[in-house]
């Protein structure tokens, strides 16, 4: 399917770009090509072709995410570099508003 010169036109403003001749005449030899292989692919036969999401069959390869006890040493040391703690945890200040008047 050959792209006219006023399409790549017409796409190019929307786009809000602007081409001198030459990359005019480029770009729409280049959409051509692009189309005739969009076309191409569409005469496959895809018929008890199953889609897929990755082109090698891979499983997940990542640990399980399984919660596990913190060393109590590295749980000091990084409470002891943390600017505020409180009951254990590292004390942020509050980035939501639960109404009041004035956040603490």
């Amino acid at each position: 399917m050959a792209i006219s010169k006023e399409q790549v036109t017409h796409v190019a403003n929307l786009a809000r770009l602007s081409f001198n001749d030459e990359e005019l005449s480029q770009f729409t030899d280049q959409m051509s090509k692009i189309t005739d292989m969009f076309n191409q692919l569409q005469e496959v036969d895809t018929t008890g072709v199953e889609p897929m999401t990755h082109v090698v069959d891979r499983v997940n390869v990542v640990r399980d995410d399984v919660p596990a006890a913190a060393d109590p040493e590295e749980r000091t040391a990084l409470l002891n570099n943390a600017p505020d703690t409180e009951d254990g945890y590292i004390k942020v200040p509050a980035i939501f508003n639960r109404g009041e008047d004035s956040a603490e």
